[in-house]
């Protein structure tokens, strides 16, 4: 997850306010609707402050088990409720992401979405269960979400005055299905590298097995990652005008491994045919999904790798074929994709470009996506972007409430050697709060726990241009300009 660098959280704005707190222990007794309260006892300040810790189980269908956690402030509440997502098939509670939200004052949840996984990720539990699918989906969030307003409101006797989703990958997905199903949970949604088309990237991680697998010949093993890598920087890291190891717009970037094909035997310094071939089809995938960008070939191990990536794999065996047995190999990818798309029908694809209601009452939003994911190409972000555009009309009024930050050389989420650390979330609370809207997010890069680089991310479709004086580290030397 985003680390949470240059913190200004609002709860050092406002004065803490006190409030009617009764006993953590008798949130026991509340009664909510398809909530069983399994827990609520207090916990001592140590890795997280002092709070008020609550389990609860949600039963929003027969086949539903979905548990959840509460952690309220003892003391110092900003007044405000901070949600956090999962990243794969979910399965689990995100307890430091709730840590986190603790430490800055926010009344927090997360849920497992309904299920355990005993392996992360994994898809079992959606076999012979759609229930349980739309639960892990949908509906998990949802009603966590209003079982958390419910008891943030019995603990301090108040309600939250704001609420924010904060979560990326998986979670990113959960916040824009948030925004698409129930707009008037949240008023500030960061939604983080988005697998917001579930089905379209685990069949498109599968069609690339196919590629990367088609024979021996055709797997690019991982010491040659950087060989392209290198390749990729040498035809295009100029193209912004700064020669630093990072592609400001890889979409810029015309890159054609061909570059690299063997002109004799196979070796570490070239690509065969067929890798070259394997190659292509990781950065163009096919119509139904877009490709990897240039620039993250470093991370390919986990997409083209020696075994399909696995979310897609599972997605594949028991959602998709039904079938635990089912080889990838089987897959038809031109007749998959539309049977796919149908059997979800929005269960799990958060695609749905109508934001009107969340933005009409006043919802902002901010989703951000690394240039170098190497797991859920950043195109599909962008991809979004436009149609959502494409719904609302004028760019400028959409504007006032959903912007996009593309990072440059960032990774799944984080990590990277672009400017990776940034505080997405305090820049949401300015622009809902106080009407500052985020014309720019200064980022960093750090090493050994020195920040070594900032350089400021650009409301898509802007990019950060160099002024052409001073350090190219620093980000005041850099401005957002259209492409």
């Amino acid at each position: 997850m985003i680390l949470r660098f240059f913190s200004l959280t609002l709860a050092a704005v406002f004065a803490t306010v006190s409030f009617a707190q009764k006993p953590c222990e008798q949130l026991r007794s509340l009664t909510l609707p398809n909530v069983t309260i399994t827990a609520a006892e207090s916990v001592a300040a140590g890795a997280a402050p002092a709070h008020c810790r609550v389990a609860a189980v949600l039963t929003p269908s027969a086949d539903s088990h979905i548990e959840m956690e509460t952690w309220l402030p003892v003391s110092g509440w900003n007044g405000k409720f901070e949600a956090v997502g999962n990243g794969g098939w979910a399965g689990s509670i995100s307890f430091d992401a709730m840590a986190a939200a603790l430490r800055e004052g926010y009344a927090t949840a997360s849920t497992d979405t309904g299920h355990k996984s005993a392996v992360t990720p994994g898809a079992s539990f959606a076999l012979d269960h759609p229930e349980k699918l739309a639960d892990f989906g949908y509906r998990a969030v949802h009603e966590m979400t209003v079982a958390a307003k419910a008891l943030i409101a019995a603990y301090y006797g108040t309600v939250a005055k704001l609420a924010y989703w904060n979560s990326c990958s998986n979670g990113g997905r959960q916040g824009l299905m948030e925004a698409q199903r129930y707009p008037d949970d949240f008023d500030g949604i960061v939604a983080g590298a988005p697998a917001a088309n579930w089905t379209g990237r685990s069949l498109a991680s599968l069609w690339v097995a196919q590629a990367v697998h088609k024979d021996e010949a055709s797997y690019i093993p991982q010491a040659k990652y950087p060989l392209l890598n290198r390749a990729v920087l040498d035809a295009c890291d100029a193209l912004d005008g700064v020669r630093d190891g990072i592609l400001a717009d890889p979409m810029r970037c015309k890159f054609d491994p061909e570059v690299l094909r063997c002109t004799g035997p196979d070796s570490p310094a070239c690509l065969t045919a067929a890798q070259v071939e394997a190659a292509r089809k990781i950065y163009t995938v096919r119509d139904f999904y877009p490709g990897l960008a240039p620039g993250s070939e470093l991370g390919w191990a986990t997409y083209g790798g020696p075994r399909p990536f696995a979310i897609g794999n599972d997605y594949g065996r028991f959602v998709f074929a039904g079938n635990p047995n089912w080889d990838y190999h089987e897959l038809d990818v031109a007749s998959a994709v539309a049977r796919a798309e149908k059997a979800d029908n929005g269960i799990t694809n958060a695609l749905n470009p109508d934001l009107g209601p969340f933005l009409a009452r006043g919802g902002k939003l901010i989703q951000y996506h690394g240039w170098s994911d190497p797991q859920i190409p950043p195109m599909h972000s962008v991809n979004y972007y436009r149609s959502v555009l494409n719904a609302a009309g004028p760019a400028n009024k959409l504007r006032e409430s959903y912007r996009l930050f593309m990072v440059p050389g960032m990774q799944h989420c984080g990590g990277g050697p672009g400017p990776n650390q940034f505080n997405a979330l305090a820049a949401l609370e300015r622009w809902r709060e106080m009407g500052v809207a985020p014309d720019q997010i200064v980022a960093a890069h750090v090493t050994n726990n020195r920040v070594d680089m900032t350089r400021p991310l650009c409301p898509y479709p802007q990019v950060a241009q160099y002024r052409g004086t001073g350090s190219t580290n620093d980000a005041a030397n850099f401005v957002c300009r259209e492409p």
